[in-house]
């Protein structure tokens, strides 16, 4: 893409408007908790999540970016338990039974434990459910046109985001936290 400012102004915006949609059940103190193993992981599987992702767009925008949250908590969860396990699982491992259509009851049961249909697993499908709400709402508001480059690109970084949202959430619920730490 050539318009890599105009990119980079749209990730910056939305990350903004999802971390006010969500507050504190993502930040500590307003800044995401991240590591840059999680992140370079990202990179790692983006291609084949988006292969999955793109052609649910249409009739399922929320879910398309919705599983990249999802996804973000599973690998930060793994990153806890154990890294040099989780850094080698394909992509596929997070598949639920039907693929790519249910990775959301595989991982917030069978990985992060969660009682699917129990209350904290509601509340946190709420959550995801407000971030994708708010993303492709954003989406929408920049007026790009459907299909075209620019509109896969503003796709990506806005599942990029989710993903890192998605592990900034789990790592919080894990108890990690940001401290200041002065060097002398």
């Amino acid at each position: 893409m050539k318009d890599t400012a105009y990119l980079h102004a749209f990730e910056q915006k939305l990350a903004n408007i999802l971390l006010e949609a969500i507050g504190e059940n993502a930040t500590y103190d307003g800044q995401l908790l991240a590591s840059q193993d999680i992140e370079d992981y990202w990179h790692s599987i983006a291609p084949e999540y988006m292969a999955d992702a793109v052609p649910q767009v249409a009739q399922y925008p929320t879910v398309s970016v919705a599983w990249a949250c999802y996804l973000g908590m599973a690998v930060a969860h793994g990153w806890d338990t154990d890294w040099d396990i989780t850094s080698k699982l394909p992509y596929s491992f997070y598949y639920g039974r039907c693929g790519f259509d249910d990775m959301d009851e595989r991982i917030t049961g069978e990985i992060l434990g969660f009682d699917v249909g129990g209350t904290d697993c509601s509340r946190l499908e709420n959550h995801v459910r407000t971030l994708a709400t708010a993303a492709v709402s954003a989406i929408r508001h920049e007026q790009i046109p459907p299909q075209s480059e620019t509109a896969f690109h503003v796709f990506a970084a806005t599942c990029s985001v989710l993903y890192k949202i998605g592990a900034s959430m789990e790592l919080k619920r894990l108890g990690y936290k940001l401290e200041k730490v002065n060097i002398k």
